[in-house]
């Protein structure tokens, strides 16, 4: 029952995840670049020369992709937010603390989700 009693994960297994964690931050700000240039693109596909219907119809599309590509963009940003957050969290010792229950939130939950700061139990008491 040494589970129970845990209060907080050690410094080797905080080490482990912030190891993850500054990976996926990585990760997360290189996409958020790709998604960043993507719409800053001109998107000239070298369409000038073709019928004007067409033309309005990938304009629209255009305004579209910038509008879901920015929306990718704030949820990018988010997530690298969260993240250093977490980074954080682990430099106070606090991570992987249920900040609803005050219990350790399961490792396998903080491997898919580093950022979690609620325990599968206080997840599923909000719903």
């Amino acid at each position: 029952m040494e589970i129970e009693t845990k209060v907080r994960y050690t410094d080797a297994e905080l080490v482990e995840f912030r190891k993850l964690i500054e990976e996926k931050i990585v990760k997360a700000q290189q996409d958020l670049e790709l998604i960043r240039s993507a719409y800053m693109n001109d998107g000239n596909n070298g369409t000038d020369d073709t019928s004007p219907t067409f033309k309005a119809f990938e304009e629209g599309s255009e305004t579209m992709s910038k509008e879901a590509n920015t929306q990718l963009a704030i949820r990018q940003e988010k997530f690298i937010r969260d993240l250093k957050n977490a980074i954080i969290r682990i430099e106070n010792k606090t991570y992987g603390i249920c900040r609803i229950t005050g219990k350790l939130i399961s490792k396998e939950r903080l491997k898919l989700v580093p950022h979690a700061t609620l325990s599968i139990e206080a997840k599923n008491l909000q719903k």
